[in-house]
């Protein structure tokens, strides 16, 4: 077998890690929000973004002059554009805190964070074993799990943005900074699914 000069799968774990990361930032972020400190969280995150840029680099670098390679190159390229969505959604809730100038955030977004960083987890295990997909006996639930996470921030997502508009409705402007936050939490938990969609996917095609 030809050995080779750069291990995706270790770069996959890489980038889940970063996911992870700044999953569990966000919701230490809006768990024990201070409006104060949310422009250094930003500057935080962002650092995390780029290190998975990064990363992405890397990858792309190498398929780029590696002929063989351990699954299909577009597969590669899936996966590491589905985790770094993940990467930049997550970011990109952090930017909205700070470009509406948000002083209080609501239990609603904090559950849909949690659920966001257990789906970041189950990708990290799930990414563990990715590379012996073919024996694996536990990255079939792993998948499925992170689906029923998307589930219960849907439903969280739906209600949440219900309660802004029948209880708050006599402030725009809240409505409009959670209504557009509430979203891209959302997007970060569908991101994690749409991961966990192309794993399933790769390992039908490779199996």
């Amino acid at each position: 077998m030809v050995k080779l000069s750069f291990d995706y799968f270790d770069a996959f774990e890489r980038l889940a890690a970063h996911a992870q990361k700044e999953a569990q930032f966000l919701h230490s972020i809006l768990r024990n929000f201070n409006p104060k400190t949310v422009e250094d969280d930003l500057e935080r995150m962002h650092a995390i973004e780029h290190a998975a840029d990064e990363e992405n680099h890397q990858i792309y670098t190498h398929l780029a002059s590696e002929f063989m390679t351990p699954i299909e190159r577009e597969d590669i390229i899936s996966m590491a554009q589905h985790l770094d969505d993940i990467v930049d959604y997550i970011e990109d809730v952090v930017q909205r805190l700070y470009m509406f100038n948000v002083d209080y955030v609501p239990r609603d977004a904090i559950e849909m964070a949690v659920l966001v960083e257990k789906s970041t987890d189950v990708l990290v295990a799930a990414m563990k074993d990715f590379r012996n997909f073919k024996k694996s006996k536990t990255l079939e639930q792993l998948l499925i799990n992170v689906n029923d996470y998307e589930e219960e921030a849907d439903k969280i997502y739906i209600e949440a943005t219900r309660h802004l508009y029948v209880n708050h409705s006599d402030d725009p402007l809240f409505v409009m900074a959670w209504s557009a936050i509430l979203t891209r939490l959302e997007r970060c938990s569908d991101s994690c699914e749409n991961t966990a969609d192309i794993m399933a996917t790769i390992i039908m095609k490779n199996s």
